[in-house]
């Protein structure tokens, strides 16, 4: 399905937008990623999502991806007698093992993990940082803790420790069991909640065994400081920046998203900037303007992806939140000033060939009458290269893998087009002018820059470039091999 942008939405399911008509709907509304959140739903009910997505994408001949994310380590305390209680801000306050019901002077946090990493003088941020304890003294079952920020605690509400590495796996056994279930249905994408270091990336890693893409949230501070190893070794990465605001003063997530997206960007790694962007539209109809600020901030920050979370999951309004999302994103990307802040933040060094290559396409592209730069593909890196320096131009991504082509839908600008497999460049430009043609980015007397790497089915080869028309009878004619 070709959008009027190059920015791709992602929409996450839920009982508001479960049903097969209603996912259609979001796709047609401009949805090209649909997130499964592996913290609400049954197995069965996933795999009923699933299954209508692929319908659908047979339906309509369009390349979707779908993005299972995962729960990964919940940290909650236990449950009060009174199901709730106020903290006054001074008062003490203690955690510990118990498992008796808690009341206002101490509850249960079942975790000893967090206990085992604690020390005098750290913060714990409890029902999204609106209670805030400091720790007193501590040992191997206990915090006795001052409240610094009052409030009402209730049953399981969640608890942050934002200065603290804690020893907890990324993976829990939750976790392990949806990530087995998710990879053998056929997700795309995998997303790692509550990445703490390299090493979470690299478990998840070898269960997924090549069947998903590894992306990895951005919502700890240990995950900022580290991020560049981070990067190295994930697929993608999701700026959440709902637990992250609540780890971090709020006023620091500006700048680390624009800082992650320009690093992600220069890795040719695609990354999506979540939460809260039109949140408002769960319950109104009509978005504030400072939402759609946010979500026109993100697309000139050159994002490859934004991300709609409990608005067309669990909102009144799902297909409004598309649309609206859609609609910014045009009039963005149709702004001078958004092409000449992506253009000025391109990054002028190159280290390889494939570097080169792509970098030529876009040049030629953009300083002739080219309409679309075809990749081919099979890993997909050469389409994220070309992606990376956001051309003026549309791109084309052919690949034999319908698991790359759904993949790829994710990445900036990618047109995701399946062609047989191929073993000879002639007929890859060949197929590339067929494709340009029936999906409408010119006629016969226009042209289109080719890249491919030589030999096929070579991942990274990226090292061919040619300038091809798209009339299929003048290729034959100048090259009679």
């Amino acid at each position: 399905m070709k959008r009027l942008r190059n920015v791709k939405i992602v929409a996450t399911l839920g009982p508001a937008s479960d049903s097969y008509e209603m996912i259609k709907t979001l796709h047609q509304a401009g949805a090209d990623v649909f997130r499964l959140n592996m913290s609400h739903g049954s197995h069965a009910e996933i795999a009923e999502k699933h299954a209508h997505i692929r319908r659908i994408e047979e339906e309509t001949g369009s390349s979707i991806a779908i993005l299972a994310d995962l729960q990964g380590p919940k940290l909650r305390v236990g449950v009060f007698a009174g199901d709730s209680e106020e903290l006054a801000e001074g008062a003490s306050f203690r955690l510990d093992l118990d498992k008796a019901e808690g009341d206002a002077s101490r509850v249960c946090l079942p975790h000893p993990e967090i206990f085992a990493a604690l020390q005098a003088g750290a913060t714990l941020l409890v029902n999204d940082g609106k209670i805030r304890l400091r720790v007193e003294d501590c040992g191997k079952d206990f915090a006795n803790c001052t409240v610094i920020t009052g409030g009402t605690i209730s049953n399981r509400k969640g608890v942050n420790v934002p200065d603290v590495e804690l020893p907890v796996a990324a993976l829990s056994d939750k976790d392990r069991a949806d990530l087995a279930f998710v990879c053998d249905l056929g997700v795309d994408w995998l997303a790692l909640s509550f990445v703490q270091r390299p090493a979470d990336v690299e478990e998840a890693r070898a269960l997924v065994k090549g069947r998903a893409a590894i992306l990895s949230k951005i919502e700890k501070p240990n995950a900022v400081d580290r991020f560049d190893d981070i990067l190295a070794v994930s697929d993608g990465i999701m700026v959440a920046r709902g637990d992250l605001g609540v780890e971090l003063p709020v006023q620091n997530v500006p700048p680390i998203q624009k800082r992650l997206v320009r690093k992600c960007r220069a890795a040719a790694k695609p990354v999506i900037v979540a939460t809260q962007m039109l949140e408002s539209m769960i319950e109104s109809p009509m978005p504030t303007r400072a939402e759609i600020s946010d979500v026109a901030t993100a697309i000139y920050e050159g994002a490859d992806a934004v991300m709609l979370s409990a608005e067309s999951a669990a909102g009144d309004y799902p297909v409004q939140a598309v649309t609206t999302m859609n609609n910014v994103a045009i009039e963005v990307e149709q702004d001078p000033t958004y092409t000449e802040i992506i253009e000025s933040s391109r990054r002028a060094d190159r280290m390889t060939v494939a570097d080169g290559i792509v970098a030529a396409a876009r040049e030629i592209a953009e300083t002739t009458d080219i309409k679309a730069i075809c990749c081919f593909t099979e890993s997909g890196t050469t389409a994220l290269l070309t992606a990376r320096e956001r051309p003026r131009v549309p791109i084309i991504a052919l690949t034999p893998l319908a698991a790359t082509a759904r993949r790829l839908t994710l990445s900036w600008g990618c047109n995701c087009v399946l062609t047989g497999t191929l073993d000879r460049f002639k007929m890859a430009v060949v197929s590339a002018a067929k494709a340009a043609r029936e999906e409408g980015y010119g006629g016969p007397d226009d042209y289109v820059v080719v890249t491919a790497g030589v030999p096929f089915n070579t991942p990274g080869s990226t090292n061919i470039l040619r300038v091809a028309p798209i009339d299929e009878r003048l290729i034959f004619a100048s090259d009679p091999e």
